[in-house]
């Protein structure tokens, strides 16, 4: 068959036969992050609400091939919005990485009457969707879950301001021992690739600085830290560091103060997956109710392969390939503002 893949062939047809989108299926992936529950119901009554049967596939992908999903009804949904977490659950699958394991996949789709997906997750969730939306040219809608605050094309993720607000919480108590002792605590929080919790939990809680992985490569952050006095005036310091291999993580670099500065009495902490857990804020509450929504309004107007995301408080679509290829650079005027503030 020229021009086009036999799975491309096959699905168009299978499409065509059912005329329009009339099943949506919704799914978590990758790391869960404060807001998807908001986000599933959204989606849910969204789509009800313009005449879609729903299903909900458990644990990401691997439900997709396991065949976990089940119909879902406006009171499937009832009552979540408050909740952390995600009750659809989610799960890494390496099968899902493979050509064979998204044909399972598509099988199941194809065996639940399902003709769209909604997936709610990160970077790797959103690229497995991608290469499941070209291999089958399925309709597939992103929504941005992810604490990190990194994908591109929005101002905002789900579950970002909520996890900033758990840092914050959590450094303003460490704060009252760190001044009690006199001493200097690097706090580590969640990061990856991108430094937005660390830069702007910095500037929320009057750190002394952050060190982030966006300029790990430009300049030796915690030489420029001691060269720049951070103690001079004051009895205690906190610094906020990125859990990212390029930064070195909170604990290296307290064994590099006690190498080379050993006149701090340094302490660590790291926060880990508390940052993950705890009611929405109501400001993820409300972007994962505009983009569920928003997702089913995607659907209906024919856009397919696309993020939602929001950028100057108005609902975007961004095309996978620009949310997952580009990094979402950090502002560097928040920076100079930490830097400034910190004296």
């Amino acid at each position: 068959m020229s021009g086009i893949s036999l799975a491309t062939a096959i699905n168009n047809q299978w499409v065509s036969n059912m005329g329009t989108i009339n099943c949506v299926g919704i799914l978590t992936s990758g790391g869960d992050a404060p807001g998807m529950n908001a986000a599933i119901r959204a989606v849910t009554r969204s789509a009800i609400y313009n005449g879609f049967e729903v299903k909900g596939i458990y644990r990401g992908y691997r439900g997709l091939i396991t065949g976990e999903i089940v119909p879902f009804r406006t009171e499937n949904v009832s009552n979540i919005i408050q909740h952390g977490g995600t009750i659809l659950k989610t799960a890494r699958c390496k099968e899902f990485e493979t050509p064979e394991g998204r044909k399972q996949a598509y099988d199941t789709l194809v065996k639940e009457g399902i003709n769209a997906l909604v997936v709610i997750g990160g970077d790797g969730s959103l690229t497995g969707a991608r290469i499941f939306a070209q291999e089958y040219d399925f309709p597939i809608v992103g929504l941005p879950g992810t604490i990190d605050n990194d994908l591109y094309g929005t101002d905002h993720t789900i579950g970002y301001d909520t996890a900033l607000n758990t840092i914050m919480e959590a450094v303003d108590k460490i704060r009252d021992t760190a001044t009690s002792h006199e001493r200097l605590f690097f706090i580590e929080v969640m990061g990856r690739d991108a430094g937005f919790l660390a830069l702007n939990g910095a500037i929320a809680t009057g750190c002394e600085a952050a060190i982030i992985p966006e300029i790990s490569t430009e300049i030796d952050q915690l030489e420029e830290l001691v060269k720049n006095g951070f103690r001079k005036s004051k009895n205690s310091s906190i610094v906020l560091v990125a859990e990212s291999p390029t930064t070195g993580g909170a604990i290296h670099l307290a064994e590099r103060v006690k190498n080379e500065y050993p006149q701090y009495d340094v302490r660590v902490t790291i926060l880990g997956h508390i940052q993950r857990g705890g009611s929405p804020t109501a400001h993820d509450r409300i972007l994962a109710s505009r983009m569920g929504a928003a997702a089913i309004d995607a659907l209906l107007d024919g856009q397919r392969n696309v993020m939602v995301g929001i950028r100057n408080d108005e609902i975007v679509y961004v095309p996978f390939s620009k949310a997952i290829k580009y990094d979402k650079p950090i502002n560097r005027e928040l920076l100079n503002t930490l830097r400034k503030l910190s004296i």
